[in-house]
Formats: structure tokens, C-alpha cells, sequence
């Protein structure tokens, strides 16, 4: 599951159909940007602090400092947590924390990666790239460097970190459950080049060996296929629902309505009885690896 930039469904959270989709606000996240780093730049000149001071308190160059300040950046949460103990704000920039966090994602996935870093279960299906919850640094970064229209450094850069944070899924307790589907055509992709790619399918074993996690390949050569219509992912709620996300194009949607629901989860199964074994895809991971 990656970050897009579509609508949400307006079947998520009522639970009593698909809808039509509909489209939030697309600055509400820069509008948060914009109060904390106004917040931060308050506190800042009430300790009488000039830039270039906070800095080397904080351990930030003066133009990210800047960048902060003005919401163009998405300040991270250990910068947060010392800006509040070094301008003594009491909590106040700590409290902003979790909305600065979900800022860094487009507007549109913001609900997805909420359920998605609260998830007991995920099962993810892939055709076109590496998912991102796999994908290293290096992948993930030219994987925004290609998208077209060309995005500028500091989206990138937003985008990358967003990207990674995503990861700490991984070291939750307990850990959820996580299956992937990916085509076997993601896995040659060389996205970034091959040094690139080698650490990627690296990093694809790395997790694959996780117990909480099982990834599958899909052969090319399979005549039949249970899901030629897009990639999407499966999300297991804490409180026993399965929501749906998928998205194709730019356009993302959440489904919680059970007909929809139901025809994925359809599908996921197909999928990995017609896709290679996790075993069988690990060592087809490590035959790759070694010829790339």
C-alpha cells in the first residue's frame, strides 16, 4: 500500500454500504503544518531564541528550522519532543504531535494509514511496484524521484519519511499479521537501478523470515489470475471489522461495505492459492538475488 492521491469511499466507517466517494479537504494537513510551526516560532521568540541558536540546541540546520516554522515541513517526533524541553512549552508542541504525524501523508490516505498503523491483520496485493511497507530507503526514494509530474526535494523527502514510518508496524507488540501477493514482474523491476534492486530483494527476505509475516510471489507464467483489476490491501480492525482499500491511477477508495468487501477477500484467496508458496517464494527471492 503506497500513498495516493484519490478519494475515500464513503462506505468507510458506515459500515452499510460502498457509496460514491467523496473528497476531503486538500490542505486540512498543511493547516495543521501551518499552527504548529506558528506555535513553534511563538515559543521560539518567547525563550528569545534566534534561529541559529534553536538549531544548535535541537540539532536542525537554521533552514529546516525554518521550514518547520513555516509548515513546510513535517517536523518529526524527536525534533517535537526537544523543541518542547528546550522552549519549556509545557507539552503543548508534545500534544500536536500525532496530527503533525498524519500531516505527512496526502490527504486521501490519511484514513487508510490510521487503520493501517492500528491494524491486527494486513494482506496486501502488488502489481506494479514493491509494497511500502517493504520497501527500503533507496527503492522508496526512486520510487518518488520517477513519479511524474516530478515532485520537488522537500515532497520527496516528506514523502520518504512518511514512507519508512510506516515500518514501525513491524516492531508493534503484539505483532499483526501480514501477508503479501506480489507479481513476480516487481521483483525485476529495477527501480533506482540494480544496486538498488539488490538491496531491495534483500530487504524482501529480511522481512519474509519474520514469523508474523508471509510474502508470496505470483508467476508470470500462471494462465489464470483471480485479480487482474488493480492492487489492494485487506485491513484488520482491533475491533474485528475487515476494510478494503484500493487504488489505480490516483484514485483511492475505503470500503467497508460487506458486498465489496466480501469480492476482495474473494480474490486475496485466489490469489495465494494460485501464487507460489512462501516458502517456494523466499527461494525464488534468493535465485534472483543472486543473478541480479
Amino acid at each position: 500500500m503506497s500513498e495516493p492521491t484519490g478519494p475515500v469511499d464513503e462506505a468507510f466507517g458506515s459500515g452499510d454500504g460502498d457509496g460514491e466517494g467523496r473528497q476531503p479537504e486538500s490542505d486540512a494537513g498543511s493547516g495543521v503544518l501551518r499552527v504548529f510551526g506558528r506555535q513553534l516560532k511563538r515559543f521560539r521568540v518567547r525563550a528569545g531564541l534566534e534561529r541559529p541558536e534553536f538549531g544548535s540546541l535541537t540539532g536542525y540546520s537554521v533552514s529546516t528550522i525554518a521550514a518547520y516554522e513555516q509548515g513546510r515541513r513535517v517536523a518529526p517526533p524527536r525534533f517535537i519532543d526537544r523543541a518542547d524541553e528546550v522552549l519549556d512549552a509545557g507539552g503543548v508542541l508534545q500534544e500536536m504531535k500525532e496530527e503533525v504525524a498524519r500531516a505527512q501523508y496526502p490527504a486521501f490516505f490519511r484514513d487508510a494509514a490510521r487503520l493501517e498503523g492500528e491494524a491486527v491483520g494486513l494482506h496486501v496485493y502488488e502489481m506494479y511496484a514493491v509494497p511500502g511497507l517493504l520497501q527500503t530507503e533507496e527503492y522508496a526514494r526512486a520510487v518518488f524521484s520517477v513519479r511524474r509530474p516530478l515532485l520537488d526535494e522537500d515532497r520527496i523527502e516528506q514523502g520518504l519519511s512518511a514512507r519508512l514510518a510506516r515500518q514501525e508496524i513491524y516492531a508493534r507488540k503484539p505483532a499483526p499479521l501480514v501477508s503479501f501477493v506480489l507479481e513476480e514482474c516487481v521483483l525485476q523491476r529495477p527501480l533506482g537501478g540494480k544496486d538498488v534492486l539488490r538491496g531491495q530483494l534483500e530487504q524482501v527476505l529480511l522481512i519474509g523470515h519474520k514469523r508474523n509475516v508471509e510474502i508470496q510471489v505470483m508467476p508470470v507464467s500462471r494462465e489464470d489470475h483471480g485479480a487482474l483489476g488493480g492492487p489492494f490491501t485487506l485491513i484488520d480492525t482491533p475491533e474485528g471489522r475487515r476494510i478494503a482499500y484500493a487504488e489505480v491511477q490516483g484514485d483511492s477508495r475505503l470500503y467497508s461495505g460487506h458486498s465489496k468487501v466480501r469480492e476482495l477477500e474473494a480474490r486475496y484467496g485466489i490469489l495465494r492459492a494460485q501464487a507460489l508458496t512462501p516458502s517456494e517464494s523466499l527461494a525464488y527471492v534468493e535465485k534472483l538475488l543472486g543473478e541480479t
